[in-house]
């Protein structure tokens, strides 16, 4: 009979890591995504959003495809949820998907009318704007922004303000990573010049840069 010692250490459970946590709006309560962030390890929460899909800490997200995106342009539904959405101070919208010539047509929109819509979005509401190609693609970026939200901020970072210029969201997403802060997310992009091809270089090329903080990158990668 195995005797309860008392005074064992109880380290391993209090240093269990924390998981990142997103609440999700119950619309999205089907969505392929919530699937995924169960996957990557997120602890979800569905709930009534009056705003937005998705709340991370302090950080309201909406979640669009192209579909969607064009079909509350004609409703004029994008504008009132882009204004309500300036009640939080940090945002976020998501646009999932690749322009489609049938859903183009169908609406009889002016391809020139969307992408000034999504000027208008980030400009004129202040809202920083990330296009995904799937699902998957979606749940990634948002599971990394809730790891960047257990993250202690001990270095000036992009995260204080909204990032508006393609490098500042390309950093303000490197910076997403463990162990990864400006500096180090600077390097990447001087010698990487994208996301897409930091992720697909190889382990030996990104430990000659920044030494063993390229295990973080390749650790979300596999886990994904």
């Amino acid at each position: 009979m195995e005797i309860f010692n008392i005074f064992k250490s109880k380290n391993k459970n209090q240093k269990q890591a924390k998981k990142p946590i997103i609440t999700a709006d119950i619309h999205e309560k089907n969505s392929l995504v919530l699937a995924n962030l169960t996957q990557l390890g997120a602890e979800l929460q569905v709930a009534s959003l009056k705003v937005g899909d998705y709340l991370i800490n302090n950080t309201i997200i909406e979640r669009k495809t192209y579909q969607d995106f064009i079909s509350s342009m004609l409703s004029r539904r994008l504008i009132k949820q882009l204004k309500n959405m300036q009640q939080y101070d940090k945002k976020l919208l998501i646009i999932e998907g690749k322009p489609n010539k049938e859903i183009q047509e169908t609406s009889k929109l002016n391809p020139n009318s969307i992408k000034g819509m999504i000027i208008s979005a980030s400009l004129d509401f202040n809202i920083p704007i990330i296009q995904t190609k799937d699902e998957q693609e979606t749940s990634l970026y948002l599971f990394l922004l809730a790891k960047r939200q257990l993250k202690p901020q001990s270095e000036i970072s992009l995260h204080s303000r909204i990032p508006k210029t393609l490098k500042e969201q390309q950093k303000y997403i490197l910076e997403s990573f463990p162990n990864i802060g400006p500096k180090t997310a600077e390097k990447l992009l001087k010698e990487f010049k994208t996301i897409k091809n930091i992720i697909n270089s190889p382990q030996e090329r990104l430990e000659k840069i920044i030494g063993k903080k390229a295990k973080s990158l390749k650790i979300i990668e596999e886990e994904y």
